[in-house]
């Protein structure tokens, strides 16, 4: 297969491999994203369940250790699983948005959903790549915390 070198960037075009690459791509997308979705809802409800039945989840920690730290904790727990479910709901948004834009560029030959996938592809690992440096830091911030008390 020969390949032209003196092409720029701008030239590319998708051959039927690469078509047939970005359809599966596609198909996956949307099933992680799909499944995103559901563990989403799973980690709402969980969330909600543990703010709103904390008294009967502090009577099981109090079978075990009398400490009432932990079942005063239960709201807030709660919270924090549903904050966490929020922030994973967009990159799946993201990614459900790419696979469906992306299959329907590849079916119609759509340079413009074709752009649009590929920019909440890029949204999507915007948003995964500046939380993992906020998390990041978040743990480096708790470890010199947790160094500087101790000393």
């Amino acid at each position: 297969m020969e390949q032209n070198n003196d092409r720029s960037l701008f030239e590319l075009s998708v051959d039927a491999q690469a078509r047939s690459f970005l359809t599966e791509t596609a198909k996956w997308g949307k099933f992680l994203a799909i499944l995103g979705f559901v563990f989403c809802v799973i980690i709402v409800l969980v969330g909600v369940l543990i703010a709103t039945n904390y008294e009967e989840f502090g009577k099981v920690i109090n079978a075990y250790d009398n400490n009432n730290t932990l079942r005063e904790m239960g709201p807030a727990i709660g919270i924090v699983y549903v904050v966490g479910a929020v922030i994973y709901f967009f990159p799946c948004l993201y990614l459900l948005r790419f696979s469906n834009q992306m299959k329907a560029a590849v079916a119609s030959d759509d340079q413009t959903k074709l752009t649009s996938a590929f920019k909440n592809l890029k949204s999507m690992f915007r948003f995964v790549g500046v939380f993992t440096i906020i998390i990041i830091a978040i743990y480096l911030l708790g470890t010199f915390v947790a160094v500087a008390s101790g000393a």
